[in-house]
């Protein structure tokens, strides 16, 4: 069975590509967010790299071994544009569809993001007071990270497993999830790349603390010190390694869901999956990427 998914893999397409890498070197590592931008701190460089198209082997991907897996969703949201309508709908069958393709105990979904390789330059522009990180709309991700590092994952699943399940009896194994869906039509220009886990060596990666704001720092306040930072919210970047072996779907409709993991507590198995999005010049007349992604936890009891 091995060497049979070593030759499905083998043979699949390969589209060429430019992945973001943090690059060598120490840095105070930062990502700014606010309306419509985000900005890193530190230096980042553009490697070339090739990504597999799964798509013609679909079904081959898992999610304990590879750290991800595409799966169909049928969903009742008419339009994804429409904000009322996805916070009333989307959460709860999201909390289903991944209870289902993982076989969790209970799954609780914790927000929604849109992102888009449209122009948001103008809204970026745009004053904001109180920017909240959930809900909005966002450019595609820009380099190779996971959402969570490992103290954020942890205390995230304590949090959260806490406020949805007070009287609850607890959990032996959580996962981090994202559920993503691309609701334009494809191909897309920026399609979502996930990293096989199993190719991702330990000691590549290093925390990028998350700061929401509502305008970015200028100058050295970017890289000023933090009281507590390393207690922060932060995400886990990575730096280049040849060995990394990147996946993409291509043409995926309303329809496909990309599941994968940004922190999985049983690390017996493959338990984070490095992902960006990347341009496909592989393709004829791509088109733009308009992407809903949210992020659950998964518990098993």
């Amino acid at each position: 069975m091995a060497t049979l998914a070593n030759d499905l893999e083998a043979d699949a397409r390969q589209a060429p590509a430019l992945i973001r890498y943090l690059g060598p070197g120490d840095y105070v590592t930062r990502r700014y967010v606010k309306q419509g931008a985000e900005m890193n701190t530190g230096d980042y460089f553009d490697y070339e790299m090739v990504v597999r198209d799964g798509m013609p082997i679909r079904d081959h991907f898992s999610l304990d071994e590879h750290g991800f897996m595409l799966g169909r969703h049928e969903s009742s949201v008419a339009n994804f544009d429409d904000k009322a309508e996805v916070d009333a709908k989307y959460l709860a069958e999201v909390e289903e569809a991944v209870k289902d393709m993982c076989g969790a105990s209970c799954v609780v979904a914790q927000g929604w993001m849109i992102r888009t390789s449209a122009d948001l330059s103008t809204r970026a522009q745009e004053k904001t007071e109180n920017y909240q990180h959930s809900g909005g709309i966002q450019p595609p991700a820009g380099e190779a990270h996971v959402d969570y590092n490992v103290i954020t994952g942890k205390r995230a699943a304590e949090r959260i497993y806490a406020q949805a399940y007070p009287e609850g009896p607890g959990y032996r194994r959580y996962i981090c999830f994202s559920f993503w869906r691309t609701y334009s039509p494809g191909p897309q220009d920026w399609p979502l790349a996930v990293c096989d886990g199993r190719s991702v060596a330990e000691g590549t990666e290093a925390s990028n603390t998350l700061f929401v704001v509502d305008e970015f720092p200028e100058g050295d306040a970017l890289t000023a010190p933090v009281e507590g930072e390393d207690q922060m919210i932060a995400a886990t970047i990575f730096r280049h390694d040849p060995a990394h072996r990147w996946w993409y779907f291509a043409n995926m409709d309303a329809g496909d869901v990309l599941l994968f993991k940004f922190q999985d507590s049983d690390h017996s198995v493959t338990w984070r999956c490095p992902h960006t999005a990347f341009h496909d010049t592989s393709l004829p007349g791509t088109r733009t990427r308009h992407s809903i992604e949210v992020r659950c936890i998964a518990f098993f009891e």
